[in-house]
């Protein structure tokens, strides 16, 4: 029997292929209300779907299962998983044959969506919207293109695809981060361009897709010192005034990993002091990866009374069920010609 308990702010992973009683424990906590899966918690396919119907029967209503699977060098899931192409792959393209490259985005978006979705996965963190300025050591090839309209039809292209497949898109890194060198999964990263500078081509994109109607959007560690002292995801600044007021997002906004070192900021010296900071600034949910004593910390201590909207937010994050198993979506035609034509990408 299920615990009836409402999806609470934190989102966290687990340890293997299959949930032990502490990850049980953890995942029925009030204040979690989603789980992130990485590499080591896939082994196979019917392995997975078990993992994913584990977690969903714990609660109701189900938490939110989520995944980096972008394509490239970002794709949790190879064995028994469509390989898919690195977004540059599909910049490239547009480059040469512009309707083509939508129609194979639009694809990349479907098989993506539907091969997670009929392995009980809710929603990947995709696509990525920084703008390829040559710069970046972390964003790289998982940029569409230095030019922000391509990136804007290419996303919505992948978009159309995730819905297609029963799957919701969240954009990242917001407000960008392909303009830095740095890695804020290992140092801190500062953008000193101001905010009308930004304006003008990483925030174009965003500004785009939320006119799109992009339901959510994970949120960079970078510091914009010309904006505000915080990175991004800390601060009221980039979340209530650019993102929820002069946008007017009123989609879910997700924390990118509380634990990287871009995140280890003065005044966030321990995982709850960054935890309560990230929801202040706005936050809906926030992300808190391979620390478990920082999972605990944040577990036994957090205060935090989550608004109606936020909960209203995360619920609608939920996946549209179209296929309940790999081995039926493998039957539909439409999948398997988006599959040939994906594979059609690498051998070109």
């Amino acid at each position: 029997m299920s615990l009836s308990l409402e999806l609470g702010p934190v989102m966290i992973d687990i340890a293997g292929t299959e949930l032990t009683q502490i990850d049980i424990d953890r995942l029925s906590h009030p204040l979690v209300g989603g789980v992130i899966l990485f590499a080591r918690n896939y082994s196979n396919i019917a392995q997975l779907s078990q993992l994913t119907q584990h977690i969903h029967a714990l609660r109701t209503p189900s938490l939110l299962i989520a995944v980096d699977h972008e394509g490239g060098r970002v794709q949790r899931f190879i064995q028994g998983f469509t390989k898919l192409p690195a977004m540059r792959e599909l910049g490239v393209i547009w480059d040469q044959r512009t309707e083509l490259a939508r129609h194979l985005a639009f694809q990349v978006g479907y098989v993506l969506a539907a091969e997670l979705n009929a392995c009980g996965i809710d929603f990947s963190f995709t696509p990525v919207l920084d703008i390829d300025h040559g710069t970046s050591s972390v964003i790289g090839d998982r940029a569409f293109h230095s030019d922000p309209d391509v990136v804007i039809n290419l996303a919505q292209c992948i978009t159309q695809g995730l819905k297609k497949g029963g799957m919701l898109a969240v954009a990242k890194h917001f407000p960008g981060h392909g303009y830095i060198q740095a890695d804020s999964h290992l140092q801190a990263c500062v953008d000193d361009r101001s905010l009308n500078d930004i304006g003008k081509i990483d925030l174009i994109p965003f500004r785009r897709m939320i006119d799109y109607g992009v339901s959510g959007i994970m949120v960079a560690h970078v510091i914009f010192p010309k904006v505000d002292q915080k990175p991004a995801g800390f601060s009221a600044v980039w979340l209530q005034q650019v993102l929820r007021t002069e946008l007017q997002f009123d989609g879910c906004i997700f924390s990118d990993d509380l634990t990287m070192r871009g995140a280890g900021v003065e005044f966030c010296e321990t995982m709850l002091q960054r935890a309560q900071a990230a929801l202040s600034a706005g936050c809906d949910m926030i992300l808190v990866c391979n620390n478990k004593d920082g999972v605990d910390e944040i577990l036994q201590a957090l205060q935090w009374d989550m608004l109606a909207t936020s909960r209203l937010r995360l619920a609608r994050m939920h996946a549209k069920q179209l296929a309940d198993s790999m081995l039926k979506l493998r039957e539909q035609k439409d999948y398997i010609q988006a599959v040939d034509e994906i594979d059609s990408i690498k051998k070109a």
